[in-house]
C-alpha cells in the first residue's frame, strides 16, 4: 500500500473500525475500569509514552494492568507469566489483550493504525540500526505482522525484522489477513508471554 491514495483508504478504514470498535467496546471498557479500580489503587487508564511514525512521540492509551509505580522501566523489562507487578485483573486483561482496547483512541486521533508495527519506547528506537528504523515509515498499529507471528514469544530482533517485512509488503489484503489471525490469537492467548 503506497503513499497518497492507499494511505487515505487505510485512514478511512482505520476510522471506521476504531469508531465501531469504541462503541461496541464501551460497555466492556466501563466494566474493566470498575474492576481495575476495585482490584488495586490508581487510575484505570494508563498513558505510556511511545514512538510513532517518523519517530514522533505520543501518549499511548491503555488500561492499567500493573500496580501503580511498577510500570516497566527501560528496555528489556519483559512482563512474564506470573509477574508480581501485574494485578489480578491486569492478568486477565493481558491474557486477552483487552488492556490495548483504549489504543482505539490513538487510532481515532491519527497517531496509530489498526494494523502496523507495535509502538515502542524511545530507548528502543534509539538503538535501531538504519534498517530497523524503517519500521517507523508507517503508523504503529494495535496489531501487526509480528504480533500474529509469535507476539512476545519471539526474540526482539526477529520481531523488528517481521515489522520491516510488513512495511515492504503492506496491502489491504495483508491487513485483512493479519486481522483474521489476530482474532484467532486473542481467543487462545497464544504467544503473549515469552
Amino acid at each position: 500500500m503506497g503513499e497518497g491514495g492507499g494511505d487515505a483508504v487505510k485512514r478511512v478504514l482505520d476510522l471506521l473500525v476504531a469508531g465501531i470498535g469504541l462503541v461496541l467496546a464501551s460497555p466492556l471498557l466501563a466494566v474493566a475500569a470498575i474492576a481495575i479500580k476495585l482490584d488495586s489503587r490508581g487510575p484505570a487508564l494508563y498513558l505510556a509514552r511511545r514512538v510513532g511514525r517518523d519517530g514522533v512521540e505520543f501518549d499511548l492509551y491503555k488500561l492499567r494492568t500493573m500496580h501503580t509505580g511498577n510500570d516497566p522501566v527501560g528496555v528489556g523489562t519483559p512482563v512474564l507469566a506470573g509477574d508480581p507487578r501485574v494485578t489480578r485483573v491486569g492478568g486477565l486483561l493481558r491474557r486477552f489483550s483487552l488492556d490495548e482496547l483504549p489504543n482505539l483512541i490513538n487510532v481515532v486521533r491519527g497517531e496509530m493504525s489498526i494494523v502496523g508495527p507495535r509502538p515502542t519506547l524511545r530507548a528502543q528506537v534509539d538503538a535501531y540500526t538504519p534498517h530497523q528504523r524503517r519500521r517507523l515509515d508507517v503508523k504503529p498499529g494495535i496489531t501487526g505482522w509480528a504480533q500474529v507471528n509469535g507476539r512476545a514469544g519471539i526474540p526482539w530482533d526477529e520481531r523488528i525484522e517481521l515489522d520491516v517485512w510488513y512495511v515492504d509488503h503492506r496491502s489491504t489484503a495483508l491487513d485483512l489477513r493479519i486481522l483474521g489471525r489476530t482474532a484467532r490469537l486473542l481467543l487462545t492467548g497464544h504467544g503473549l508471554y515469552g
